[in-house]
């Protein structure tokens, strides 16, 4: 840890710095601590930013590598076990089983968040372009919007980008949110808290937002070959919820992303019930706190087993 100096039109800026080493490459993270500051005034606020640093960068670690650390042997013949012996029925679904995935997932997946969109209001809605007069305009909206966003995945052929994640935000809330399409801007921070009102996850830092999301495209694309896709759409949708790059709608964004390298990779889209909710949160939980990926893995071959399930 260190103190950087950086002048610019005759002002002296002064950052604490701390390098370390990460996925075989040298990373490093600045707090800044002031312009223009006497002796006195760098030491002063080193000591309030010090352990701020080290916690940062302790975040950056455990939210940047995808297994915390590589499987073990055990747990790659665990989850390869448990896939083995799941059945996953017909790759290519029909035109009615799209439309009733699309149903069910819209339905679920803002159900998930709190909408109170109905499963007959969503059949209203995609099927009739009918629009329950109790319902407010904004989450009939995100109702067409998670709708038009799994067409979107059907079409695409982008596997996983920064670009893909934008996109899917504008499409699901460009009609609901302000800020729909653009992932967290400077000072803007997010967390997670359970009905209490506990704290249950922190998104990343948002100066480390694009990093650790080039992080994990990268993670993909170098192991897309070598786990199960559902090891992989596992890994990235968790991931991705750690990070929580968007000021709110990351829950949506990545189950489509979940959805996406699934599809790109062979396999029946999966749909996540409400009534599973604190599975899955507990699921996300377990991964976070402890890299523990199996939780997700039965839960996804749970969801797999109702997919054509009324």
């Amino acid at each position: 840890m260190h103190i950087e100096v950086q002048e610019r039109r005759g002002r002296k800026f002064y950052y604490l710095a701390r390098s370390f080493r990460f996925n075989g490459s040298v990373k490093k993270i600045r707090r800044y601590l002031g312009v223009d500051l006497s002796k006195e005034e760098v030491i002063a606020s080193r000591k309030q930013h010090e352990q701020a640093l080290i916690e940062q960068v302790e975040s950056y670690k455990k939210i940047g590598d995808p297994f915390y650390t590589v499987l073990s042997s055990d747990e790659k013949n665990a989850i390869d076990e448990l896939i083995s012996k799941t059945d996953f029925g017909a790759i290519h679904l029909s035109e009615g089983d799209w439309l009733h995935f699309t149903e069910a997932f819209t339905y679920d997946t803002n159900a998930i968040e709190g909408s109170t969109i109905t499963v007959s209001d969503v059949k209203e809605i995609i099927e009739r372009n009918r629009w329950p007069s109790d319902k407010s305009k904004g989450e009939i909206a995100e109702t067409y919007g998670v709708a038009d966003a799994v067409k979107h995945i059907r079409k695409t052929k982008e596997h996983l980008s920064l670009g893909l994640m934008k996109k899917l935000h504008k499409i699901v809330f460009e009609n609901s949110k302000p800020y729909a399409g653009f992932f967290r801007g400077k000072g803007i921070e997010v967390f997670v808290a359970d009905r209490h009102g506990n704290i249950i996850h922190r998104g990343a830092p948002q100066k480390n937002i694009l990093p650790l999301l080039k992080e994990l495209i990268g993670w993909y694309y170098k192991n897309k070959k070598k786990y199960h896709s559902i090891v992989l759409a596992a890994v990235v949708h968790n991931q991705f919820e750690n990070i929580h790059p968007f000021q709110d709608g990351n829950g949506r964004v990545g189950r489509l992303l979940l959805n996406n390298i699934l599809l790109k990779n062979r396999m029946p889209p999966v749909n996540i019930k409400l009534k599973n909710r604190e599975e899955y949160y507990s699921t996300l939980q377990e991964y976070e706190k402890k890299g523990n990926l199996r939780p997700t893995i039965e839960l996804i071959l749970k969801e797999y087993k109702k997919l054509k399930e009324p």
